[in-house]
């Protein structure tokens, strides 16, 4: 099991944060670098969790977000994937920062695959930065906006 861990800050606002993380619009793929349009379906909502498949060719996950505005909590829990076993997931803690917001990141992966035996390899060495600047660049765009 890897568990990378790292912060990004914006400027926008903990309810700003957790509406960018939630938005299973048709557009998620657009917003989001590793979801293309093959690969995303929203197969349930409420008003605070979501069930859906997303990811690329490479790697895709049927997961269940849950979700807490008030506690500035979002928990993701893989149910299914091609690289990654139950137990794997995200989690998103949002704090407010002036100006803006912290978003503490925390990725828990289990290897399902010999794929995902390599991917989880990359991940403590390459994930921090690369994942944390995926996130600065949505968060940035939804700045923007």
């Amino acid at each position: 099991m890897t568990t990378t861990r790292f912060t990004v800050h914006t400027s926008l606002s903990p309810s700003d944060v957790l509406a960018v993380l939630t938005d299973f619009g048709p557009a998620r793929s657009r917003w989001w670098p590793n979801v293309d349009d093959a690969h995303f379906a929203v197969h349930g909502q409420g008003p605070d969790w979501a069930e859906v498949t997303e990811g690329t060719a490479m790697g895709w996950e049927r997961e269940r977000y849950s979700w807490d505005g008030a506690a500035g909590l979002v928990t993701i829990d893989t149910l299914d994937s091609n690289l990654w076993a139950p137990g794997s997931g995200w989690r998103y803690e949002i704090v407010p920062a002036a100006p803006g917001s912290d978003l503490h990141v925390s990725l828990t992966r289990i290897p399902k695959s010999f794929k995902g035996r390599l991917v989880a390899a990359l991940v403590p060495v390459a994930g921090p930065r690369a994942l944390g600047r995926q996130f600065q660049s949505v968060l940035r765009r939804a700045e923007a906006r």
